[in-house]
């Protein structure tokens, strides 16, 4: 996987940050999107990040998440 593969969510992930749903629970499985962003390093140092995929999903709307969780 790297930056610009288009991505699809494919397990159960609930969400509480959606614009359009704030702090109510979201079932993002399903939804497709781009990745644009691997962490890796932080401020030029090495990390092991739990959710290292960042993807954007809509124009305001992103989240981090675990290979096993996209296809």
């Amino acid at each position: 996987m790297k930056v610009g593969d288009r991505v699809r969510v494919v397990q159960s992930v609930e969400v509480y940050h959606h614009p359009e749903h704030r702090r109510k629970k979201l079932d993002i499985q399903g939804m497709e999107g781009e990745v644009i962003e691997i962490v890796n390093n932080w401020q030029g140092r090495p990390v092991s990040a739990n959710f290292p995929i960042l993807v954007k999903f809509e124009k305001k709307f992103r989240a981090h998440l675990r290979e096993d969780e996209l296809e």
